[in-house]
């Protein structure tokens, strides 16, 4: 029962976050629009609309302020730990660091749940507004080809595509693909300011009366279907081995990211309410939606065409994050080690493709709408565990080298995991049926292979499984 819960050495850890098996690229700017990139998408071109209509109205703003305080709080812990252990791996490597093995393995495999839905359900939405786009040309797509099995079609095609698209980009390596990945967020950016400089000229402040006409249990309910769209920051601390600075970096672009996404949340929710009543919003691509109906056709098409870009950074950033997991699971020898061999462009390809072919199969052939909530409870669950993580690393290693530390612990932490397990606990049974599916997945994983090829079962040292995962 003990070697359930043997611990990686914290020392060793920070020496494996030295090798050389990755080039450091990354810096401040690069993780701030990584962050940026994978937490604007498609709730700001999605959400903002649908929830205002069914669930706050104009007060959607303190439903997105409520979610950012949950995320807020986790994004502190995130930074705080990040910097102080900058290894691959998010809370899959604090977990193993801390606590253990087992629940370290559990939160690998809760991560890998967690980005490959969100994945799926983001190019499943890109598609719509391809489709959209496409129509304003006189181009649609046929109905079979952009729709799923049991929604009447064969099969969401463009998903899939686009997928594949961003898998084949990040198998050429991190250097070269956050290129590209910049310019899709600085286009994003860009997009989301055209709307609101546009789109403020035509406010009617007596579209934001009643303000709140769900009352405050619809802001509540708001927020938690929100909490989606701020999912996202916690891929920066994935990628904390190929951080030129992650001290410093890795703080910075977690709480900016998440900062400045929170900004364009209720500013983009202000106008967009104030231009047309939120009852008119019930519409998934909302932004378009009130140019067209004030007359601003020209900015819309141009807003649809942003749109089917700035998504492409979201899929971008998930299946990055995935990747980076699968790799930091499969050095330490809970998966098997070709998910973390590298090719001559520093990227771990079978992981990689891995990913980008289940995630693509998944948004083509299936429904994501009862899918969803398992990205929610995965996600909260994990911030959760990180809040946990602070705690116990300030008190085994109070010495150690933090680049930012939580103010109050462990108040706030134990503030952070309340927040999360309220959330959780108020997400569907279905939900939790479903997770406990995949959970169970995990541990027969674990039992029948992860325990008996740990490098460190066998003993094994950094350089081991240094050596082990290059080979």
């Amino acid at each position: 029962m003990a070697e359930l819960f043997r611990k990686k050495n914290v020392e060793q850890m920070l020496l494996q976050s030295k090798s050389k098996s990755v080039t450091k690229s990354l810096g401040a700017m690069d993780l701030t629009l990584l962050g940026i990139g994978a937490v604007i998408g498609t709730g700001v071109l999605v959400l903002t609309g649908l929830v205002a209509a069914r669930d706050a109205g104009p007060a959607v703003i303190f439903s997105f302020i409520m979610a950012a305080i949950v995320c807020g709080f986790a994004a502190l812990c995130y930074a705080e730990i990040s910097s102080a252990i900058p290894v691959s791996g998010s809370v899959y490597t604090y977990s193993y660091a801390t606590i253990g093995e087992f629940v370290a393995h559990l939160m690998g495999w809760t991560l890998l749940s967690v980005y490959v839905v969100t994945t799926s359900a983001v190019a499943s939405g890109w598609t719509g507004y391809l489709n959209n786009f496409l129509s304003g040309f006189g181009l649609d797509l046929p109905k079979e080809l952009i729709t799923i099995p049991s929604q009447g079609g064969l099969v969401n095609l463009p998903s899939m595509m686009i997928i594949m698209f961003i898998t084949w980009l990040l198998s050429r390596g991190t250097k070269e693909s956050k290129k590209v990945n910049n310019i899709m967020v600085a286009i994003k950016l860009g997009v989301i300011l055209l709307f609101i400089v546009v789109g403020v000229f035509y406010v009617k402040p007596s579209n934001w009366t009643p303000f709140m006409p769900y009352g405050f249990e619809g802001v509540m309910s708001g927020a938690a279907a929100v909490f989606f769209a701020f999912l996202g920051f916690d891929a920066l601390s994935t990628s904390a081995e190929e951080v030129k600075n992650p001290q410093r970096d890795l703080p910075i672009g977690i709480i900016t990211s998440l900062g400045v996404c929170t900004l364009i949340y209720v500013v983009v929710c202000l106008v967009m309410t104030g231009m047309v009543p939120y009852t008119e919003l019930n519409v998934p691509e909302a932004m378009a939606h009130v140019l067209h109906v004030v007359g601003q056709d020209a900015v819309a098409g141009v807003i649809a065409a942003g749109a089917i870009i700035g998504i492409m950074a979201v899929v971008f950033a998930y299946i990055y994050a995935t990747t980076r997991v699968f790799y930091s699971m499969s050095r330490d020898g809970l998966i098997p080690k070709m998910f973390a061999k590298m090719n001559k462009k520093e990227a771990p390809t079978t992981a990689v493709w891995l990913t980008g072919l289940v995630s693509a199969f998944v948004s083509g052939f299936i429904d994501l709408k009862e899918l969803s909530n398992l990205a929610n409870i995965g996600a909260l669950l994990t911030f959760a565990m990180v809040g946990v993580t602070v705690m116990i690393l300030r008190k085994t290693h109070p010495n150690m080298q933090r680049g930012f530390k939580v103010p109050l612990v462990p108040l706030l932490p134990i503030i952070s995991v309340g927040c999360c397990l309220f959330l959780m606990v108020n997400l569907p049974l279905q939900t939790w049926l479903y997770f406990g599916i995949w959970l169970l997945l995990g541990v027969i994983v674990y039992f029948g292979y992860s325990r008996r090829h740990s490098h460190l079962q066998k003993g094994d040292s950094v350089e081991d499984s240094l050596r082990a995962s290059n080979e």
